[in-house]
């Protein structure tokens, strides 16, 4: 798996964060995720599967001190090349490690970011929530960004196509995704499934909607010249930032747990 992230790291950036798309979908991660930050107002944040650091530099810009790990050694070369401060650190990490390469820390807010953690299989994602709790600290909360089964985007645009297969990959158990030319095992996981796995030694607080409206990034061909098209289905994944249910049918969606 890190090999396959290893290859992707250099035009990830180009590819994704730069991208109309990307851009989009990461605004509306931001601002969910300033909500969660205003009313916690965490110390020390651990970010796990950072890629090439966007949002650790963002989250390091806001005043928290900021760790964040990557199990690709290529996407945290990059990451680090992009500053020399000390905050944040960055190093590489497997998140099947948890928590040993943190002994005796403890961190007040988790993060992970554009479907990381739909790396993991369902018993993986549920020893995650274990390790993930004796990581945080008392109240300590994650927010998490991951793929559902349930993209109508990625629904009607296959079907338009003729190709069922892709239409309705995610429902299956598992999927090959693409990620930059490289393919990478995905398994995806619905927020009620989520929830249910971590209610071992989470609380759920909340779920959002990342990209209802705006679409998955692979369509960016598409997309790319057309701002204002991409601007105007914003506007609607604004309008229904706190709509729940419709976490389960977008490209992303945030889902927001607390540690009991």
């Amino acid at each position: 798996m890190a090999n396959d992230f290893d290859k992707a790291a250099k035009q990830y950036d180009t590819a994704f964060t730069h991208s109309v798309i990307g851009k989009a979908q990461r605004k509306r991660v931001y601002a969910l995720l300033s909500e969660v930050l205003k009313k916690q107002n965490p110390k020390k944040i651990l970010e796990i599967n950072c890629g090439t650091g966007e949002d650790a530099f963002w989250l390091a810009r806001q005043n928290y001190e900021v760790v964040a790990t990557d199990i690709s050694e290529a996407m945290i070369a990059v990451a680090q090349s992009k500053s020399d401060t000390a905050n944040p650190v960055f190093f590489q990490a497997d998140i099947n490690d948890l928590p040993h390469p943190f002994s005796g820390e403890q961190f007040d807010l988790i993060f992970s970011n554009f479907g990381g953690l739909n790396c993991l299989s369902e018993i993986r994602l549920e020893l995650f929530f274990k390790n993930a709790a004796e990581l945080l600290s008392e109240n300590g909360q994650l927010v998490l960004v991951i793929m559902p089964k349930n993209t109508k985007w990625e629904q009607f645009y296959f079907l338009a196509k003729a190709n069922f297969q892709e239409a309705f990959r995610r429902k299956s158990h598992s999927a090959i995704a693409n990620v930059d030319g490289q393919s990478v095992l995905t398994y995806y996981h619905n927020p009620s499934k989520t929830a249910a796995l971590a209610s071992g030694y989470f609380d759920l607080k909340t779920v959002h909607p990342i990209g209802f409206f705006v679409p998955p990034s692979y369509l960016e061909p598409h997309f790319s010249k057309k701002q204002k098209l991409v601007s105007f289905l914003d506007s609607c994944d604004i309008a229904l930032a706190n709509s729940g249910f419709l976490a389960r049918h977008a490209d992303h969606y945030l889902i927001n747990l607390q540690k009991r």
